[in-house]
């Protein structure tokens, strides 16, 4: 058999961060998986077949699609073959070779084929064949059926798994994104799109958004949504049936009776005393003991919308069966809530039912966005715009639309745009559209498109209501063709604004030239994003100055302070990739808060404002390579970290003279400042009585006084002190006990010895952890058992329990999470503890599995919506 380093070769010069990701390439491979991600423009394909060709057993190379497949192969010829002799290679999966490219659908084709026991039957073949490196090539777009076969696989003793992929899906569910991690492992390393951009394989760019208002009806629709909602929640809360029915429940009336039905279900438990005690109830002090509270220690969330849900889901769907005696209080209660489109497909959802949503995605109000972000890149570039707008549908319903009258056009998608462009130019001969079923350019166009395709004749009708377009038919072996051809008349510049499907002209279409891309995709997915944004961020050889701008489209709800649905998609389309910041200080961080946008929407009145300094700013090209450039400069590597929010009531801007003291510190100070501005007024206001009355008594007033007047202040200035500590100083303590158990213990394949733990704090307060001198891979490691630490409290199987006196005295205990990998026994969970112990503060450990354990959990849960931060933490990505 031929010896895969013997007969290939790279030919030419590795990139350098392509040389430092292969330096790193034998510490990765230890544990028998590589994860990379690499960008687009990134050479991922070629650095897959120099690590296959490094590993050097029998590879069995997974894609996709067939183009894909086809590109590996011409890229092995291409880049690495020595005299062009090299033939062991098979692109059947029927009829392996020392390489053998495939794709997905052809592996679970050839399992299905095995029929019964196809998982024996598939590992013996692979056995046979002796496979023993398998790559997965964009793995992000695996389906359900196609992860059993590579499951199977996994079995094989031995197998190396290399996983290459440009945006892993994050915005998956947890189940998916759990079966994603479990098939590729964890991330090792990440090629940086600072690194692209600064080696000059990416161009500089920026993201910008434009912001609408729904239609009118839109938002009649929206206003009476809500009100139907609140209306329900305030007759629920006036609903004195149902109340008479819970608290004649055994469990609520004898709790210690019915702690297992308690602790097996503890939201849905405290759920029914919020609603209770919001709607007036004396609360059975018995139920608050179990939750582990006093009478009088108690502050009770508000019954909102997310309690709500939690009630009714229990009552309604889950447990119905166990609540049969409701039936005549929860029917009228179902009809209801389905009557205003909050119980759906089983699930009860106050949030917003996703038909509102999808409305608003697909807003007419996007129409006008679009429009205006084309006619000012028109303006701005001239001649030397390239602008590619990517939507989800073509809404050949639109096609016969005549006239200019815009009201008519009410949907998003390829026509709806196409004909909204034209109604407001009428002259604009430089559109085009270009997907799968649907070609249309402009008469002035046709006759380079014929030359280009070298035909003399093409079957072409007018497009109705729009002067000068021509709609051509596409015979299937000309389907190729004519997409070349019109991207070719993009690149020369007839076509100027081409109109098209993200499934189309999202993934594996390439047109460098592009500088303007307007997503209007309902999509917000990461990889659906990241693959889009793609296209315009790829170098132009023709054009060496080329800078990319492109544009989202938000509509927002106006009865929502963050936006709404719409606004929150885009949000997750953010967290997909890294951009530089748009003003002040230039850095580089994935997010959408690089935008520096408004934080309450429902008072942001004036869009215009904030469009037109967005369209400003698109104009400033040059712009764009300064901040790339002053950002690369300020780091060298992506470093991920955990961000922890400020939610203090007073903001954080008007306490940053204390540094990073907390609120107990904060109020503590208060008192001090009070108590000394006290004592001088009391003795000027008392020095008659000390004459008067004696020494000693004034003294009795003094001490009276001071209890009255400061010690509320004093007592809830220790009770936060002594609950939150310092959050700062105290993750920071967190973090190094989480480091040196990773260091020590040799539990996760954490190999950087010289690893440190970098702690900064913002002025708004927020404050970030992170690992220097560490690899890809262990700052994951670090970050997520971070986060799990001081994440809200679930359903762990460990806890950290502390409770020293005083916060016994107060009846205040904190508790903290021993992460899921570290707690799978009790040996690793009391090893973590010695850590804890020794860097954080005296804590004991918990198991949660019995019946004291099942208590102390829902204390944990139920002190956490009390008194933890009121915004969770968030894993980032930021150049540093």
């Amino acid at each position: 058999m031929q010896k895969l380093s013997d007969n290939l070769k790279f030919k030419y010069t590795w990139r350098n961060y392509q040389q430092k990701f292969l330096d790193g390439f034998q510490e990765h491979i230890k544990d028998g998986h590589l994860h990379v991600i690499a960008p687009p423009g990134s050479g991922k394909t070629i650095l897959g077949l120099e690590i296959l060709k490094r590993i050097g057993k029998p590879t069995l190379v997974l894609s996709p699609t067939l183009t894909i497949r086809n590109q590996w192969r011409s890229r092995l010829l291409e880049f690495f073959t020595v005299n062009g002799n090299f033939d062991n290679y098979s692109l059947d999966i029927k009829s392996p070779e020392l390489i053998t490219f495939s794709t997905y659908q052809s592996l679970f084709a050839l399992s299905k084929s095995f029929g019964e026991n196809s998982k024996e039957q598939l590992l013996a073949y692979i056995k046979k064949h002796q496979i023993e490196t398998l790559v997965l090539d964009e793995a992000h777009h695996l389906k359900n059926e196609w992860w059993h076969c590579l499951f199977h696989l996994k079995a094989i003793e031995g197998l190396t798994v290399v996983s290459l992929t440009a945006t892993p899906p994050y915005d998956s569910t947890a189940t998916e994104i759990h079966r994603y991690f479990s098939l590729c492992g964890a991330i090792d390393d990440e090629i940086a799109v600072p690194d692209l951009i600064k080696n000059g394989d990416l161009c500089p760019h920026q993201d910008f958004i434009y912001f609408s208002k729904p239609e009118e009806a839109q938002i009649k629709y929206i206003v009476n949504y809500r009100e139907r909602i609140l209306n329900f929640t305030n007759n629920l809360l006036a609903n004195t049936d149902l109340q008479e029915k819970l608290i004649t429940q055994d469990f609520y009336v004898n709790p210690k009776k019915s702690l297992d039905y308690i602790y097996q279900y503890p939201t849905f438990f405290s759920s029914i005393i919020i609603y209770l005690n919001s709607c007036g109830f004396a609360l059975n002090e018995m139920n608050l003991k179990i939750l582990g509270f006093a009478n009088n220690d108690v502050t009770f969330p508000s019954f909102n919308y997310e309690w709500s849900e939690i009630l009714l889901q229990h009552l309604l769907v889950d447990q119905r069966e166990k609540f049969i005696s409701f039936e005549d209080v929860l029917m009228p209660l179902e009809k209801d809530l389905k009557r205003i489109g909050v119980l759906e497909n089983k699930r009860v959802n106050f949030i917003g039912d996703e038909v509102l949503y999808r409305n608003l995605s697909n807003s007419p109000s996007k129409l006008e966005s679009i429009f205006k972000i084309v006619n000012h890149t028109d303006l701005s570039l001239q001649e030397g715009a390239r602008t590619v707008i990517l939507t989800d549908f073509i809404r050949k319903e639109f096609l016969n639309l005549e006239g200019d009258d815009t009201k008519l056009i009410n949907k998003l998608g390829v026509v709806p745009i196409l004909k909204y462009i034209l109604a407001k130019q009428p002259n604009n001969a430089s559109l085009a559209v270009l997907t799968g079923s649907l070609v249309i350019v402009n008469e002035n166009a046709l006759s380079h498109l014929k030359e280009l395709l070298a035909i003399a004749q093409l079957v072409v009708k007018p497009l109705e209501g729009s002067a000068g377009y021509m709609f051509i038919q596409v015979p299937d072996a000309l389907k190729n063709k004519i997409a070349e051809s019109v991207t070719q008349l993009f690149k020369e510049g007839i076509i100027k604004t081409l109109i098209g499907t993200k499934a189309f002209l999202g993934e594996g279409w390439d047109a460098p030239c592009i500088n303007t891309l307007i997503l209007a995709s309902y999509v917000g997915s990461f990889v659906s994003s990241n693959q889009m944004r793609g296209r315009a961020i790829r170098v132009d050889a023709d054009n060496p100055n080329k800078t990319g701008a492109i544009w989202h489209l938000a509509c927002l709800d106006p009865t929502a302070i963050d936006g709404g649905k719409d606004m929150e998609k885009l949000q997750q389309r953010f967290e997909a990739f890294n951009g530089v910041s748009i003003r002040d200080e230039a850095y580089i961080s994935n997010g959408i808060d690089r935008l520096v946008l408004p934080l309450n929407w429902s008072e942001t009145s004036d869009l215009s404002a904030i469009n037109e300094d967005m369209l400003s700013r698109a104009q400033q090209k040059s712009v764009f390579t300064e901040r790339w450039n002053e950002a690369i400069a300020n780091g060298n590597v992506l470093v991920r970290e955990l961000n922890i929010p400020f939610s203090e009531a007073q903001s954080f801007a008007r306490q940053k003279q204390l540094n990073a003291l907390n609120a107990g510190k904060y109020v503590i100070l208060e008192v001090v400042l009070g108590v000394s501005l006290f004592i001088p007024e009391f003795l000027i206001k008392n020095f008659g009585a000390v004459l008067n009355k004696g020494i000693v008594q004034v003294i009795y007033l003094f001490c009276a006084a001071l209890i009255f007047g400061f010690g509320p202040k004093t007592f809830k200035a220790l009770k936060i002190y002594f609950l939150f500590g310092n959050q700062y100083k105290k993750t920071k303590k967190i973090g190094k006990a989480l480091l040196h158990y990773l260091l020590h213990e040799k539990t996760s394949n954490f190999e950087s010895k010289n690893a440190k733990i970098f702690a900064e704090q913002n002025l708004k307060g927020t404050f970030s952890i992170y690992l220097k001198e560490a690899s890809q891979h262990d700052c994951n490691v670090f970050i997520s058992l971070l986060e799990e630490v001081i994440a809200p409290i679930d359903n762990p199987r460990y806890l950290l329990v502390n409770g020293n006196f005083i916060k016994r005295r107060l009846g205040i205990r904190n508790y903290y999470v021993v992460p899921k990998d570290i707690g799978k026994n009790k040996i690793e969970a009391l090893r973590f503890k010695g850590y804890w112990n020794k860097h954080v503060d005296g804590s004991k450990i918990l198991f949660t599995r019995t019946l004291k354990g099942r208590k102390e959990l829902l204390k944990a849960r139920f002190s956490h919506l009390k008194y933890q931060f009121e915004e969770v933490s968030k894993k980032t990505i930021t150049w540093k």
